[in-house]
């Protein structure tokens, strides 16, 4: 089972294969939805929690991206790459635009798990 193709990304706005336009995402084998910071309390520091990525595992990812922003103000706590890397899955950091080009490259070969925040 793939992970959808990202089709469209600029400011404040993400588009997926399957008609999703949110203004983050998550996106991991078998589908997409919106990724609401609210749920785990994610802000731009520390950032990235594990238990933003958790979600992505349970759906089977063994490649994690991390699209931190345009600006890439998004930090990613220090704690996260260690756990993902535990558990054997190569974990990307990057600014949002190449976090999209990387996870579509990558979901044509790997099982990816990604997350993209849209704006700063």
């Amino acid at each position: 089972m793939s992970t959808p193709e990202i089709t469209h990304v600029s400011w404040g706005k993400v588009e997926t294969e399957d008609g999703l336009s949110v203004k983050d995402v998550k996106l991991f084998p078998g589908g997409a939805r919106e990724w609401d910071w609210g749920e785990t309390g994610t802000r731009h520091d520390p950032g990235v929690q594990f238990s933003d990525v958790e979600e992505l595992l349970e759906h089977g990812a063994e490649v994690v991206v991390l699209g931190v922003g345009f600006h890439e103000r998004l930090g990613v706590r220090g704690d996260v790459a260690a756990i993902l890397k535990e558990k054997g899955v190569v974990v990307y950091v990057a600014q949002t635009g190449e976090a999209a080009r990387l996870h579509n490259e990558l979901r044509r070969e790997e099982k990816v798990g990604t997350l993209i925040h849209s704006t700063c």
